[in-house]
């Protein structure tokens, strides 16, 4: 059976566009599935970047690449560990991704 959808006897000429450049950046950042999860394993806290890739099945340098698009998009922080300099950790900026969310959530919403 159709649905049926109203129809308005008069066109509305006077729409204007919303501003979803927010929403629409973050969810093509997200949209890739390593970029995904890294933020998802991220929600549990820091994590180095070995971590991320040996858990992700990837190749180091190329979590380092996704990681690199999130800290730009300011939705990870960095930084090294006290006891041993080499390493490097990245943890979600939550602050950043609930507004992040927010803006996709008022394309969605």
């Amino acid at each position: 059976m159709p649905i049926e959808l109203s129809v308005l006897q008069d066109l509305r000429m006077d729409l204007r566009p919303p501003d979803v450049r927010d929403g629409a950046a973050t969810a093509a950042l997200i949209a890739d599935p390593t970029r995904a999860g890294i933020l998802a394993m991220l929600r549990g806290g820091p994590h180095c970047v070995c971590e991320l890739a040996e858990a992700l099945g990837e190749r180091q340098n190329n979590v380092s690449n996704h990681l690199a698009r999130l800290r730009d998009a300011g939705l990870v922080r960095v930084s090294r560990a006290p006891a041993d300099g080499r390493r490097v950790y990245y943890e979600r900026d939550d602050a950043a991704c609930a507004a992040a969310s927010s803006a996709v959530a008022e394309i969605l919403g």
